[in-house]
């Protein structure tokens, strides 16, 4: 019955958004957000720690307050504009985001060797997977099998309906891994989510000063394909999301190490790629998360998995929900590939 009525509630959601103008629906995010700052529960609160590593301790309170309040907001937009996709035609999507370094995209599209785009939890990372369907490339990533059911099917029909090609992580007839070298060498996009490992079998690099894990599916696509890589910046401004590719990133040669050495060299270049574009739009990044190893459980991989959009490869369920503004920000194709 709490699955049943989950799936209601989001469906409900989706509906209303879809169907009511911004203009309505936005106060009612906004407000959800706002409120959410103010009385902030756990998922809220590590938010405000993670943004904490990221700013440093010297922001004067009034300031960081103001950031928090800025970055809930910020997270309850991408559910919003999210949501709303679908209702846009193709051309819409064309234009309700922008890109720079779009031409190395489009010129690794038609090169037929494709493209692999490390993502972080930051801006609407839905609206650029439907800005590549909308450019006519092709584009791939995985979904991870969540429960209930019903509810995971409607967000890959979701994403599907926006132009995706979505690879389910379990249940499937081959790896994933093995499916996403195959779009890779058909010349197709493949966004991933990387600045979270659910798995326990990420990498560990320095991120802002601390120690967390990555997924290192990533580099393990580049190594193994040659398909240049790259690390995005995302963010909001007034008028739509925006992002920005930086790369591709150096990949190391046989000659730097066995092939996990340079795995683990290539993901610590994925981290700082991540970082750089945090720390310029940190009221952008929807990280609500347990992220760096000195604040997870002693053992076991980061806490607080729940139900949610579909998820990243060899990765865990989205955690918890941010005080009605929408499920957390693992929802949605992402991480490092299984296999």
């Amino acid at each position: 019955m709490k699955d049943r009525l989950t799936e209601i509630a989001y469906a409900t959601g989706w509906r209303l958004v879809r169907t009511l103008p911004r203009g309505v629906t936005w106060p009612v995010f906004a407000a959800g957000a706002d409120l959410a700052a103010r009385r902030p529960g756990g998922s809220v609160r590590r938010l405000a720690g993670n943004l904490h590593r990221v700013v440093g301790p010297d922001l004067p309170d009034d300031e960081f307050a103001t950031l928090l309040r800025t970055a809930v907001r910020s997270y309850a937009r991408y559910w919003l504009e999210a949501f709303r996709l679908p209702s846009l035609t193709p051309e819409q999507r064309l234009h309700g985001f922008e890109l720079g370094g779009s031409e190395m995209l489009g010129a690794d599209v038609a090169s037929g060797r494709g493209a692999i785009v490390a993502l972080p939890h930051a801006g609407n990372w839905d609206a650029a997977g439907a800005w590549v369907a909308a450019n006519g490339w092709p584009i791939t990533t995985v979904a991870e099998r969540l429960k209930p059911e019903r509810l995971y099917e409607r967000f890959l029909e979701f994403r599907r309906s926006l132009g995706m090609d979505i690879v389910p992580l379990t249940g499937g007839e081959r790896s994933p891994f093995d499916v996403l070298v195959e779009r890779l060498r058909a010349g197709a996009v493949v966004p991933l989510l990387a600045d979270r490992d659910l798995s326990a079998r990420g990498v560990e690099v320095e991120f802002f000063g601390g120690r967390t894990r990555m997924p290192v599916g990533p580099a393990l696509l580049a190594l193994r394909t040659g398909a240049p890589l790259y690390t995005t910046t995302m963010w909001f401004d007034d008028d739509i999301p925006r992002g920005r590719l930086a790369g591709p990133l150096p990949v190391p040669g046989r000659e730097e190490g066995r092939l996990a050495d340079r795995a683990r060299l290539l993901t610590q270049r994925i981290a700082d790629g991540l970082a750089a574009g945090i720390a310029e739009h940190p009221q952008d990044w929807h990280m609500l998360q347990r992220l760096w190893l000195d604040d997870l459980p002693a053992a076991g991989p980061p806490a607080g998995t729940a139900t949610g959009a579909p998820a990243g490869t060899a990765t865990g369920a989205p955690a918890g929900t941010a005080a009605g503004a929408g499920p957390a920000p693992d929802a949605a194709p992402s991480t490092a590939p299984a296999g």
